[in-house]
């Protein structure tokens, strides 16, 4: 028999022992794909690796294992349906780039699944496969060779199978052959039928690990090459692998997945085993907000495109199987801290990100209740029309209706037809889905991407406009349209806020994470001030601001000037951000990526891409390297050129932006180097003090520095020594003597702590001493039942092992009451327990009294109640509960 070993106990086992094998630990990389169109969620472990398996950079270790977190949603309507589906799974993976290849990488699955130091699964129970070849590809005979010759494995127990089976690839990237290792759940697991065998459809034979030999690269048009190195890739389901383990049916009765589903049978009543339907929503509750709560953390939003549709696929099907469940009020934010609990030791940002990712899921729970109601009133009026006519297939443009007016997603229309045994004519839905893309495309060929904003700059010339700003700090121009509260105007008066259009500008416009320019618009004494500048996708820019004097009407000949001092604030912190990602990639590693970016006055935020925190002294270091670069005062030059002459001489570019024929580069004297449309210094030296303000995790696999340039930093500086001497006065001493007075009063408050803590630990044993004389005597065991205000959990758990720890026969129930939460405490000495008494139990009866539930170990156990009114009926039970348990 092998161990029964938890989820989180098996991925720190994974990890570990890779790591005796040579290889790097790296945490998980974000859902959200980096530098890869091809996917709109990583779904496999090696997926965010593709650049790595293909030769394009270099890992940072040529042996890596990892951890991933994967969404796959392909499958979705069996979510639910049935017990082996589910649209999140994590993905235990060991890699080799170029490194080793099919011998130790079999050799090391074997022993990591049947050594008893390992998992120890039972090696007669385990089967390997490989690919059997076909008319372009050779059987993989090596691999076959290694599992019977070098692992022992009988030739009549491995499997040869076709490409379907035995040939791993997702998409473009890095596939070839694999070999899969089978686990045999027995024969009550299995069909019965005669021909059951590994590679039946059935639940006997359970696929636990792949391994695929890395050779080729898919371009994604079915066209093969030879990689330039061979590779491994390994995926093994974590949830699967607990699965055998733990010897339970299906991912959902994982402990960890188990504890999610039991706190959405508290919250909704419902319960395993109830009824089939019952059983469904519980899955797809518990698996939808598993996914959810992962995307969410890795920086995905709700929306109506892309993953963000992904996300709130996921939260509107959850939510409606809540309200099937009888849940109409938002529930799944409640659950969510279950998720996090359960996953808070491998994926500590949860935490850090909890209130966030609890309001997002709040906020669209909330939004899609105050549409359901009606919603669901029309659905089911649309559908009983469907019936009365004899029809089984709900019409597309009624399932455009549902989505487009009440946010119904296509698949809750398909599900919710398929309950009542009818399908949704989905090829029509398309169409007006086609219909509603192209109306909206039309009514944008002026208007660049105003269309979501009801703008409509009517018929001015479609010619972009023309920027100035690279050169030109003021500079006049002609306007072309106004509009005023949301509509075409041809004049905009003193006091009226709108937006100026006009055919050329020096106001450079938001794009590339630089905010847009501000300034005036003048003629003559009127006067309008510009607080943004945006820029459509057809090229015009729009002056949003407010007429603080005169008039400006359409055609008029206009001044355009920038507010001077906030551009070259802003041109600050941008050259600054280029010097910053250098400096990164030089204490970092060439692995730094940019992810994102907001350039402001003097202040900048940088998101790129790394794996590990950043320590104290590397950021010093990183802040050093970028005011030495300042100092060195590079000229910062600008240019026009080709992508290819940009690539040649070095720029760097983000893998996520497109780029046209002709792209911009600045260049900082050969320094820093970077494809950019913003607007920047002529000399480094200009940036003034570049300082770090902050340095965290924003995403799995992504971090963010916000820092501050120019001005600013000199504020802040001022602003800090004004404190330090303010601090310096308060404490009575000299500045220099500051950090030597703040250690000696820290030690002083240290002591003053630990002489409170030894005091109030005197209180408690005096207490616990009064309580054990008072002991009522029960069959021969003290029974103790005690209420006290405003303690700390952690307050009762001492107490109460000093009870226990004193009187072997004690059977204590403690309360703690603060505002109006209830907590119990239960502990049973080791003779209260010989004789039948189990803490566990204790604290069950007390919570249910009080609304509550609890439960521990049978020496010590904890739980909460809501009702205060029932704390002294709980207590008072004891005393019977006790006696029951004695048979007295």
């Amino acid at each position: 028999m092998h161990k029964n070993y938890g989820l989180n106990e098996l991925r720190e086992m994974f990890l570990k022992f890779f790591e005796t094998k040579g290889h790097l630990r790296l945490p998980s990389f974000s859902l959200i794909p980096q530098n890869d169109a091809s996917l709109l969620l990583i779904n496999s472990g090696m997926a965010p690796m593709k650049p790595w398996f293909t030769g394009e950079q270099e890992p940072p270790r040529h042996r890596v294992t990892t951890c991933q977190k994967c969404i796959r949603t392909g499958d979705i309507e069996n979510i639910g349906h049935t017990a082996r589906h589910g649209t999140y799974f994590e993905m235990l993976g060991n890699f080799s780039f170029g490194d080793y290849f099919k011998r130790d990488a079999i050799h090391w699955a074997w022993e990591f699944l049947t050594s008893p130091e390992w998992v120890g699964l039972e090696a007669d129970r385990l089967y390997p496969s490989v690919f059997a070849g076909n008319e372009t590809t050779p059987a993989d005979d090596e691999a076959f060779a290694i599992w019977r010759d070098e692992i022992g494995i009988p030739e009549d127990r491995i499997f040869k199978f076709g490409k379907e089976d035995n040939f791993w690839e997702h998409g473009s990237g890095p596939c070839g052959p694999c070999s899969e290792i089978y686990y045999d759940r027995g024969p009550e697991k299995g069909c019965g039928k005669p021909g059951c065998t590994v590679g039946c459809d059935c639940d006997r034979y359970i696929e636990v690990w792949n391994i695929v030999f890395s050779q080729f690269d898919n371009d994604g048009q079915g066209h093969y090459t030879e990689l330039a190195q061979k590779n491994i890739d390994t995926g093994m389901g974590l949830e699967r692998l607990a699965c055998v383990c733990q010897e339970v049916d299906s991912l959902f009765d994982v402990d960890t997945v188990m504890n999610i589903t039991n706190k959405v049978s508290e919250i909704t009543g419902a319960h395993y085993g109830q009824s089939h339907e019952k059983d469904v929503s519980l899955r797809i509750i518990t698996d939808h907000i598993r996914s959810a709560t992962m995307m969410i953390a890795d920086g995905v939003r709700p929306s109506n495109e892309g993953r963000g549709y992904v996300l709130r696929r996921l939260l509107r099907r959850a939510a409606r199987h809540g309200r099937l469940l009888g849940v109409t009020d938002p529930f799944l934010y409640e659950v969510c801290d279950t998720v996090i609990h359960e996953n808070r030791t491998a994926y500590p940002e949860l935490v850090e990100r909890q209130d966030y990712i609890t309001r997002v899921i709040r906020t669209e729970e909330e939004n899609f209740a105050r549409t359901i109601e009606g919603g669901l009133r029309i659905f089911a009026e649309l559908l009983a029309s469907h019936k009365a006519k004899g029809e089984t297939v709900f019409s597309g443009s009624d399932a455009f209706r549902l989505y487009d007016t009440y946010g119904f997603p296509i698949d809750l229309t398909v599900e919710m037809c398929a309950d009542e045994g009818m399908t949704v004519d989905k090829d029509a839905f398309a169409a007006e889905m086609q219909a509603q893309k192209e109306r909206a495309r039309e009514a944008r060929k002026a208007l660049g991407d105003l269309g979501w904003e009801h703008i409509d700059l009517g018929d001015i010339d479609r010619t972009p406009t023309r920027f100035l700003g690279y050169d030109q700090t003021c500079a006049t121009g002609k306007i072309e349209a106004i509009l005023e509260d949301g509509e075409l105007s041809g004049t905009i008066h003193a006091g009226k806020r709108g937006i100026l259009v006009l055919d050329q500008t020096p106001f450079y416009a938001e794009m590339g994470g630089q905010v847009g320019d501000h300034g005036r618009i003048t003629r003559g004494e009127a006067v309008f001030e510009v607080t943004d500048t945006q820029k459509t996708k057809g090229g015009k820019y729009l002056h949003y601001g407010q007429m603080r004097s005169g008039s400006i009407s359409l055609d008029d000949e206009v001044t355009a000037e920038l507010d001077l001092e906030r551009r070259q604030a802003i041109a600050r912190a941008h050259s600054a951000t280029h010097l910053l990602q250098t400096a990164l990639q030089q204490v970092l590693g060439d692995h730094v990526h940019q992810a994102g970016s907001l350039v402001e006055p003097d202040r900048l935020r940088f998101d790129f891409t790394h794996f590990a925190a950043i320590s104290s002294k590397e950021l010093v270091e990183i802040e050093r390297i970028v005011n030495e670069a300042i100092l060195a005062g590079y000229p910062v030059t600008a240019q026009e050129m080709s992508m290819d002459e940009a690539k040649a001489k070095g720029a760097m570019a983000l893998f996520t932006e497109k780029y046209g024929d002709r792209v911009r580069v600045v260049d900082m004297s050969g320094y820093s180097i970077e494809l950019c449309g913003g607007t920047h210094l002529d000399n480094t030296a200009k940036a003034g003090s570049f300082h770090i303000v902050s340095e965290g995790s924003i995403a799995s696999g992504v971090r963010r520095i916000e820092a501050t340039t120019g001005k600013l930093t000199l504020e802040n500086l001022l602003h800090t020594e004004h404190q330090f001497f303010e601090l310096a006065a308060a404490l009575k001493v000299r500045p220099a003597d500051l950090a030597a007075k703040a250690v000696a009063q820290v030690e002083e408050i240290k002591q003053l702590r630990r002489a409170v803590e030894n005091f109030k630990s005197r209180e408690e044993q005096g207490m616990a001493n009064q309580y054990l004389l008072a002991a009522k005597q029960v069959g021969g065991l003290k029974v103790i039942t005690a209420s006290m205000n405003d303690r700390s959990p952690n307050d009762l758990r001492k107490l109460g092992d000093f009870l226990r720890d004193k009187e072997p026969n004690v059977v204590a129930v403690l309360a703690t009451v603060t505002g109006e939460k209830l907590t119990f405490l239960a502990v049973c000495g080791k003779g209260a327990i010989a004789a039948g008494v189990k803490a566990g139990e204790v604290i069950r009866s007390v919570t249910q009294i009080c609304g509550g539930s609890g439960g521990g170990k049978p020496d010590s156990a904890m739980g909460g109640g809501k009702n205060a009114l029932k704390l002294d009926d709980a207590l008072a039970s004891v005393d019977n509960f006790v006696a029951q348990k004695l048979g007295l």
